[in-house]
């Protein structure tokens, strides 16, 4: 049961000039997609090809032998949550039951973008910064490489990508100006509302 790339929510250029089109090419087009199709190649005709991602990388987290299935499984999936935890004109603040309980685990949503920034700013090398329910509890956390919440039974509900492909075309070394512009202008924060609700249907 191959796994498919997902279609983008939007045109390549419609995060321009937040996120141009070049680099969507790039990192859609070729890492999002050479992850997909080495998870495929890694998993035909092993038990493995039968589950869903998340399935595999709970199973495969922490396996030494399967190493490469784990990240290719988790970087597809990771991929496709950062799609969709951002469109144009995003940004702003959430409202309803989101935003109360960012208030309620954070102090306020200040003090939530200043941890989500910290997060991103300090991972070092190549990584994620997130937004994740852990044991009913808000917590922004960050993880290296392709590692994920989903491996830590915490529910992600937002990632930011700072591996250098995500930003580098656009904002060369400035990662925290990268990191400014997805909180500001790019979040979609029904998404991760959505998310939130779910956890809690």
């Amino acid at each position: 049961m191959a796994y498919e790339l997902p279609t983008l929510p939007y045109d390549r250029s419609a995060l321009e000039p937040k996120i141009s089109a070049s680099t969507l090419d790039f990192h859609y087009g070729k890492h999002h997609a050479a992850y997909v199709t080495n998870f495929n190649n890694l998993v035909k005709d092993t038990p493995l090809d039968s589950l869903s991602l998340e399935e595999v990388i709970k199973t495969t987290y922490n396996d030494a032998s399967k190493v490469g299935v784990f990240n290719n499984a988790a970087q597809a999936w990771n991929h496709t949550f950062y799609w969709n935890g951002i469109k144009p004109n995003g940004g702003g603040e959430p409202t309803g039951p989101l935003a109360d309980k960012i208030v309620a685990d954070f102090g306020s949503f200040d003090a939530f973008k200043t941890a989500f920034k910290q997060a991103g700013a300090t991972q070092f090398g190549s990584g994620w910064a997130w937004l994740v329910l852990d044991n009913g509890t808000l917590k922004v956390t960050k993880t290296g490489n392709a590692d994920n919440p989903i491996a830590h039974d915490q529910i992600p509900l937002l990632t930011m990508d700072v591996w250098e492909h995500a930003y580098y075309l656009d904002y060369q070394n400035r990662r925290p100006d990268y990191i400014d512009t997805f909180i500001e202008s790019l979040i979609n924060w029904d998404f991760v509302a959505e998310k939130f609700a779910a956890a809690h249907a």
